[in-house]
């Protein structure tokens, strides 16, 4: 079960970019192809790495995922639900795997 968590991690921020048009033709880049080279470039770490390094799967159910661009800034967005029910947002650096918020709520 945790290889195929780590798997979906793995992949779940390649669909969550944005689509932007290539520069000078109608193909598209997509989502996929740029996190791939992002991550292929070593411009940000694998999602599993992040995990293990922050220890935030072990806090509950990794239940939302998203990598974004934040003032030149690649970060993940990681939703987790804890077993008392709270719903914890973490933002952590794509690049160096630094915590930089968490952010809770009772449901």
């Amino acid at each position: 079960m945790r290889r195929y968590l780590h798997a979906l991690c793995l992949l779940l921020p390649a669909l969550l970019l944005p689509v932007v048009p290539a520069a000078g033709g109608d193909d598209r880049d997509h989502d996929h192809d740029r996190a791939r080279r992002a991550l292929q470039a070593g411009d940000i770490l694998p999602l599993a790495t992040l995990l293990e390094r922050t220890g935030i799967e072990a806090a509950g159910r990794l239940i939302e995922v998203e990598l974004e661009q934040k003032h030149g800034r690649p970060l993940y967005e990681l939703k987790v639900l804890t077993p008392e029910g709270r719903v914890m947002k973490h933002v952590v650096d794509a690049r160096t795997g630094e915590v930089v918020k968490t952010e809770g709520k009772a449901r």
